[in-house]
């Protein structure tokens, strides 16, 4: 079986030639880990909300399959629990989460609906995305193991 590869990109102010699993600051859409994304355009929208610098980072990827990993296609309601999980700080046991990211804007919706103050249906019906979002967090250092830096460039 061969394996399937990409190209992923990560958006911050400094070259990232060696990724680590920082377990620091605020709780994620997918916990804590070392995020990426398969949308070039969307790294350099992280990117520039770095300062000094505004720095893509590419990297290759090789899927392994003994890695435990969780994939979500879409915003879906299982999505949805995962992510107010992981923001209240709630902890997986996946090497590798990948699917939509919930912007500063439904991380709002996402805690008016933790709190009770909205219901899945308004939460959904505020969240809709015009444009399609991707995130891919790598959790443990087995995970990190298979992405591999290629090169850089400043925004």
């Amino acid at each position: 079986m061969e394996d399937k590869k990409h190209i992923l990109y990560h958006g911050s102010n400094v070259i990232v030639e060696r990724p680590e699993i920082r377990t620091f600051g605020h709780y994620k859409d997918f916990g804590y880990g070392f995020y990426c994304t398969r949308f070039e355009q969307q790294a350099k929208k992280w990117a520039l909300t770095k300062s000094p610098k505004h720095i893509v980072t590419l990297y290759e990827y090789s899927e392994e399959q003994s890695l435990h990993t969780r994939q979500f296609h879409e915003m879906t309601d299982e999505w949805l629990d995962f992510v107010a999980d992981c923001r209240r700080g709630k902890e997986h046991k996946f090497d590798i989460v990948e699917g939509p990211m919930a912007d500063d804007q439904i991380w709002d919706y996402v805690e008016d609906f933790v709190a009770g103050n909205i219901s899945r249906e308004a939460f959904w019906a505020l969240a809709r995305f015009k444009h399609p979002t991707h995130q891919i967090v790598f959790c443990t250092p087995e995970a990190l193991a298979n992405i591999t830096y290629k090169s850089n460039y400043e925004v």
